[in-house]
């Protein structure tokens, strides 16, 4: 019998063929309602071969070359064949029947995306998240992981979470200026906030993430994860914030926050600094195409 094409598991890789092989399987297991596709990131360490040899039943597109995590998913989801897209890192493993109550929450047209609850494996610990809170503190917008017992959340994480391809779509999907990681969902999300559609955390759809095992923290050096994660969080802001009396908080309170750098030697976030300087005509560009969709205030959403 014909499986009903109602949702699309998209699966960005890059360099994760051993991931690929102890957790693809599990990720087969539960796809019963739909197609699994992966998108290759420029990988030079024989994903693709793999997967054509060993998985057949999984679609493959390959990028010519690596750009990050943005780009990749975007493709992945321009591929898609379903309106609902679960994105699926290749360190995550889904447990029986997460799909259900994740798409249950799809009946509403304005629900844009919907985050699972990660019980991601973390120094032998078992941390419980999926959920975010988001606040403007100082100049900055910050965030940070939320208690699992609430449906509401600032963000999606892009690692493990459904989305509505017909809004991402008219949002422009994920924002390459945050290649090749971090701040790209966040930003995401409050985009789709800010144009009115819903995000929702749904603690019954639950995922195992092996978050150690991650691309990032295996090929990138901790001061360029941090030096990338400051630089994103200025693009973020400069991006999305709107509201004059947050952007003239944001102007006062950046030299304090650089000189403070300066004296407890984290230059990361000066390099960070500089790293988004540079991108100020496609900060401003990407900006200019996000404000036609927004309709809610920034104090509305923090």
């Amino acid at each position: 019998m014909k499986k009903t094409q109602n949702v699309s598991i998209v699966i960005p890789n890059w360099n994760g063929k051993h991931l690929l092989e102890k957790h693809l399987r599990s990720i087969l297991s539960v796809s019963d309602r739909g197609e699994v596709l992966v998108v290759d990131d420029g990988s030079t360490d024989d994903s693709v071969a793999f997967l054509k040899k060993n998985f057949p039943e999984v679609r493959v597109v390959v990028k010519d070359k690596h750009e990050g995590f943005a780009s990749t998913v975007n493709v992945g989801v321009a591929m898609a064949k379903a309106d609902i897209v679960v994105l699926l890192n290749t360190d995550i493993e889904p447990e029986k029947g997460f799909l259900k109550s994740l798409l249950s929450h799809f009946t509403d047209p304005l629900v844009f995306a919907v985050a699972c609850m990660d019980k991601s494996k973390e120094g032998g610990h078992v941390i419980l998240r999926g959920r975010g809170f988001a606040w403007w503190e100082k100049g900055f917008f910050v965030h940070k992981r939320g208690e699992v017992d609430s449906s509401d959340t600032a963000w999606v994480s892009g690692g493990s979470s459904a989305f509505r391809k017909s809004i991402w779509e008219a949002l422009g999907g994920m924002d390459p200026l945050f290649n090749p990681f971090y701040w790209e969902d966040i930003d995401l999300s409050y985009r789709a906030r800010k144009a009115g559609y819903k995000v929702f955390f749904e603690s019954r759809s639950i995922v195992w993430h092996f978050h150690e095992e991650g691309m990032i923290y295996q090929s990138f050096f901790q001061k360029l994860i941090k030096t990338i994660a400051y630089r994103n969080q200025f693009i973020f802001i400069w991006k999305n914030i709107s509201d004059v009396r947050l952007l003239l908080s944001h102007i006062f309170w950046t030299p304090i926050r650089i000189m403070q750098a300066l004296l407890h030697g984290d230059i990361w976030m000066i390099v960070g600094y500089w790293a988004a300087l540079v991108r100020l005509p496609q900060i401003f560009a990407s900006r200019m195409k996000s404000s036609a969709h927004w309709k809610k205030s920034d104090r509305d959403l923090l």
